[in-house]
């Protein structure tokens, strides 16, 4: 039951930073530089260290997850560039959109809370203790993860109607994992690979994708520092969760 209830927080958490990012489309290009700060934040300040101590506990030579970490970012390029060249808009080598991108990426977004439920449920799987922290961690940032998600929707031009069904995807995703949980686990070698290919996906988006849109018209200093304040909010929620 704890591993429902904290499962059904952390949808909450993504709803609300969905919302959020959906009635503040009009300041999109604000809302992108802080999303690429966030993302850039995640990737420094929570799953590059998991990744590490996850390697050493594990015994696992970190080379696997970081070679995961560079697959992550290639693919999500080649994908990328396969729908654009498929659909004919590939015109020139910079920021360029199609709502299938979009889709992409809020599909890859989805993964990442089923994870982040099933994560929840390993950790009362070990003590209600690591459970509940595992769940404050993951609480956290899923706000920011609901927020992204909708963001990369709505800058790859699909409508907010269809941004709003993949943030109530990625809001139930950790419900669903949550609930897995009870059915099997994942061992903590094949979690560390996997979160390396995340993040290196969510390099991918937030510097190649994200960032270059956000700066691509009128780079403001409210832009930038936007930008840097999702890094340092980031990092505030990764400390919080470690106290």
């Amino acid at each position: 039951m704890d591993v429902f209830l904290l499962s059904v927080v952390a949808a909450l958490a993504a709803l609300a930073g969905g919302f959020v990012a959906i009635h503040g489309r009009k300041q999109l290009p604000l809302a992108l530089g802080f999303t690429a700060g966030l993302i850039l934040g995640l990737v420094a300040f929570d799953l590059l260290p998991e990744i590490f101590e996850i390697s050493e506990a594990e015994g696992l030579d970190t080379i696997w997850p970081m070679v995961a970490l560079v697959t992550g970012f290639l693919f999500f390029h080649i994908i990328e560039k396969f729908i654009l060249l498929h659909h004919g808009t590939e015109e020139k080598y910079g920021p360029h959109r199609h709502p299938y991108v979009g889709i992409a990426g809020a599909v890859a977004f989805s993964g990442h809370s089923f994870l982040d439920g099933l994560s929840i449920g390993i950790g009362f799987q070990v003590s209600v203790e690591v459970g509940v922290a595992v769940a404050i961690a993951v609480i956290g940032h899923r706000f920011a993860d609901g927020f992204n998600t909708t963001n990369v929707m709505l800058y790859h031009q699909n409508k907010p109607s269809r941004a709003k069904k993949m943030l109530v995807i990625a809001a139930v995703m950790p419900i669903l994992g949550g609930l897995a949980s009870l059915l099997f686990s994942l061992s903590e070698a094949t979690l560390a690979v996997y979160l390396g290919f995340f993040a290196g996906f969510l390099l991918y988006i937030g510097a190649s994708d994200i960032l270059p849109q956000a700066h691509s018209e009128k780079s403001s200093r409210t832009t930038i520092l936007l930008t840097v304040l999702g890094a340092l909010f980031m990092f505030l929620v990764t400390r919080i969760a470690i106290e």
